[in-house]
């Protein structure tokens, strides 16, 4: 296949996408960009939200900006000239709703004349179902067998050493996980196979990851309450089956602790006396920049960062578990 070839998908607000050729050039959400970077696809720019500054929030980036690709700030506050000129082929950004994009305008792209890629991170999705739909997209996007055009001095035109062969047969999927939102672990699903080099070792290390955090979560039983603090006066705790990557956990096993009945969806806002009131014996806090660290818990409870914006990969997940794995042990 060639990149001149008819490009289309369907995204996750139901939208029917398509280009006359496989899109080249790709801006993205920071969050789906450190996605697409893990899958083989390198971004030209990516945007934040509006929790972010004008500078990368490291729990974030992942490699991005190591690497060199470009962060343009806060993407409802993008410069449309400056999107003009990075002559995007698409934009990727994510949702909660399945109806808008996290964290850009619609219209902003649609003024571009450019496909606008919005895919599921909510909890209508179980993780692995996350992780699948990412994986198609790049599948898509690297269809003639290139990684994306990169910024300036990254990527390249060529296929690189060891690329998929776009004429090579597609590979059966690969099971990864289980279909579980509680202790009990059931259905096996699937993920997509290797969309570029070294897929199939980071799939298997989600795997092993898995397996890890299973049996330290069953040696350790501690209670784990996930958070995003607010200053000292106020705390979000999470309600873990808002999230697939908790619900996820809880179907591995861990001892996830719900913060009760209260307003919010994904999120009970209450005092930090409240969150001590749990008594939990470890923290997941939250690591980005915009949330502070934890306040007045209990002495003794173990601490470990969360990003509740992981890349959904396989590889960024599996570096979560296993660091979820090693804060359970004794």
């Amino acid at each position: 296949m060639s990149g001149t070839q008819a490009w289309g998908f369907t995204d996750d607000r139901g939208a029917q996408l398509g280009a006359a050729r496989v899109p080249r050039r790709v801006v993205a959400y920071v969050r789906a960009g450190a996605a697409l970077y893990d899958l083989g696809v390198i971004p030209v720019a990516v945007y934040g939200s509006g929790h972010d500054g004008d500078a990368y929030d490291p729990a974030k980036a992942g490699v991005l900006e190591a690497v060199g690709v470009p962060y343009l700030g806060p993407g409802r506050a993008l410069d449309e000239a400056v999107l003009r000129e990075l002559r995007p082929d698409v934009v990727v950004d994510v949702t909660y709703d399945g109806k808008s994009p996290y964290a850009l305008d619609a219209a902003l792209v649609e003024r571009l004349g450019v496909p606008l890629v919005a895919l599921s991170v909510g909890n209508e999705l179980d993780l692995p179902a996350v992780l699948d739909r990412f994986a198609a997209l790049a599948a898509g996007l690297r269809i003639d067998g290139r990684e994306g055009a990169g910024p300036e001095g990254v990527g390249a035109e060529a296929t690189e050493p060891g690329a998929a062969d776009p004429a090579a047969p597609v590979p059966v999927p690969v099971v990864v996980g289980s279909d579980a939102v509680g202790p009990e672990i059931v259905t096996p699903v699937t993920v997509s196979p290797a969309t570029g080099p070294g897929q199939g070792a980071a799939l298997a290390e989600f795997e092993a990851a898995e397996a890890a955090l299973r049996e330290a979560a069953a040696r350790s039983g501690l209670g784990v309450l996930a958070l995003s603090g607010a200053g000292p006066e106020q705390v979000h705790l999470a309600r873990p089956h808002a999230w697939p990557e908790l619900a996820w956990l809880a179907g591995l096993g861990v001892r996830l602790l719900d913060p009760g009945p209260g307003p919010g969806a994904n999120w009970l806002t209450a005092d930090w006396v409240r969150a001590a009131a749990l008594r939990p014996d470890l923290v997941l806090f939250d690591n980005r920049e915009h949330a502070t660290p934890p306040y007045a818990l209990p002495g003794g409870v173990r601490l470990a960062p969360w990003n509740p914006e992981t890349p959904p990969s396989p590889a960024a997940y599996a570096r979560f578990f296993r660091d979820l794995a090693e804060a359970l042990a004794p």
